[in-house]
Parts: structure tokens; sequence; C-alpha cells
């Protein structure tokens, strides 16, 4: 893989009422969900968004499940309107684990697939990127769902699984994934990786994750990096999602300039410029 020169944002847009960032948009009116999801993207592109990444369904800590025709009903409207809206002057993914979702989101518009679960969940979801022949984001997962810790400060947060050394397991099993999709027909330089930051992890393995960008760029593929108000975030500073500005921006600066392909986060205008700014200081060594 050859050098990259640009850090893509992602901006997150939640069409959900339980996001654990407090930013979920769904209201009593479906159509003013829609209206604020769009508003939001609108925003977003003009802040710096090279991506948007549209879900119906949380997965933070004690989330409940999300019907698929609830999910639907949440995200391919969206999606619609956004390409309607922008056009090709983003890209959209959509973040869900189900089949007939992914598959409804790339018949509206979306570009790509973001699976937290990297296909796992639904036996589908390899064949729905491989006949789409869309991009497909793999995120490193070993999150037990129904598992959970609670701290007053900070927070739910994903009970982490245990690791041998974290950077080598993922790295392999990221490794195993991505040959997997391929396997299913989909197409190497279609697929974008991700570690997980946040899903089955200590602090410290977050971290340690966040510094090994390098490392994970040599499996040969984009590495994507999810930090944005994470409870990590929140353990390392002692605050809540919503006073975790000053963390992500930290995350952000350091992954921009290790060489994160993609960032996704809340806060596209900051995050954007820091990411402008730190991808310069890595250009010129």
């Amino acid at each position: 893989m050859t050098n990259n020169t640009s850090c893509a944002i992602m901006g997150i847009i939640n069409v959900t009422p339980d996001s654990f960032s407090g930013d979920g948009l769904v209201h009593d009116d479906l159509r003013a969900t829609h209206q604020a999801a769009l508003n939001q993207a609108r925003q977003m592109a003009a802040d710096g968004a090279v991506w948007l990444d549209v879900g119906g369904e949380s997965s933070r800590p004690g989330a409940e499940p999300v019907p698929v025709e609830e999910e639907l009903n949440r995200v391919v409207p969206v999606i619609g309107q956004i390409r309607a809206t922008l056009g090709g002057s983003v890209k959209i993914s959509v973040d869900t684990v189900k089949a007939r979702v992914a598959t409804a989101a790339l018949e509206a518009g979306a570009d790509a697939i973001n699976d937290i679960t990297a296909g796992q969940s639904d036996p589908a979801m390899l064949g729905v990127a491989s006949a789409a022949g869309c991009v497909l984001m793999l995120m490193h997962n070993r999150a037990r769902l129904g598992h959970i810790s609670v701290d007053q400060t900070v927070g739910g947060q994903h009970e982490p699984t245990v690791y041998q050394d974290v950077v080598a397991d993922v790295e392999a099993e990221l490794d195993r994934l991505t040959q997997q999709a391929i396997d299913h027909g989909v197409a190497r330089d279609k697929i974008v990786i991700d570690p997980g930051i946040g899903f089955g992890k200590t602090v410290d393995d977050n971290m340690r994750l966040v510094n090994a960008i390098p490392r994970l760029r040599r499996l040969g593929f984009p590495v994507l990096i999810g930090h944005s108000r994470k409870s990590f975030i929140g353990h390392v500073m002692q605050l809540p999602p919503q006073e975790r500005l000053e963390g992500t921006a930290a995350v952000t600066a350091i992954s921009a300039y290790l060489g994160a392909d993609i960032i996704r986060v809340h806060d596209v205008k900051m995050m954007h410029r820091i990411a402008q700014m730190s991808r310069a200081l890595r250009a010129v060594g």
C-alpha cells in the first residue's frame, strides 16, 4: 500500500433515540427526524466531511436491538434525501449489521456498508457487499453486547475481553476477516479495516490500537478509526460524553498523524481542521 496523503473525515449521523453521545435525531414525527438528519448532513458536508455514516441502531452498551423494519424506516429515506440533495459531493455509508438494511441503503444511494461485526452477525452481508461491488468497512469486535459496566461519571462501556497481545490479536483477526470477505467475492480494494476502538477493549487496549495504526496499515487496507467521545477518553479524563471534545481532538490529531485514512467523528469542522494540520506535519517528515 502506498503512503496515504489525506485523511478523510466521516461525520456521524445517528438516526436513533439512544445514542451514547446524546446526538440521536429520532423525534416523534418521522418526517422531522429525516429533516433533522438532512440538515445535519448538509452542515457536515460544508464543514469538510468526505463521508457521512448513517445509522439507525445504537451500538452503545445496553442498547436495545432495533427491528429491521424500524431500522429501514429510519435510515433509507435519510440516505435517499442526502444523495438527492448533495449529489456526489459526499460519500455515504450505512452503519448496519443487517443485510436487508444494507441492500436497501445501497439502492437508496449509499456507497458503503459499515458493519461493526465485520459480516459476522448476518451471514448474507458479505454476499450483499460482493454483489453490489461497494466499499465494505470491517470492524474488529469481540464485545459481548449483553455485558456492560457502568461508571457514574463516564457512563456505560462494553466489558473488555482478554487478549494475549491486543495489537497482534486484532491484527490477526482483521487479517482473517478481510480474507473471509475476499473469499466471498469482495474486491480487496473495496475493503476498509477498523480496529474497533471501544468494543470489548480496556482503556489501555484502545490507546495501544491507536498507536498501532502504522502497523495495521501494513495489512494492506485503509484504516478507519472511530474514537469520538468514547468511554476510554472519559476514563482518562473523568468526563461524560458531552465533555470529551478535547480528548477526542487529541486522538484525532494522533490518528491523522499516524496515517489513519478515515476518522469517524461527531464534531466535523474541528476534527477536519485538526486532521488537516496533523497531516501537514506528517507530510514534511
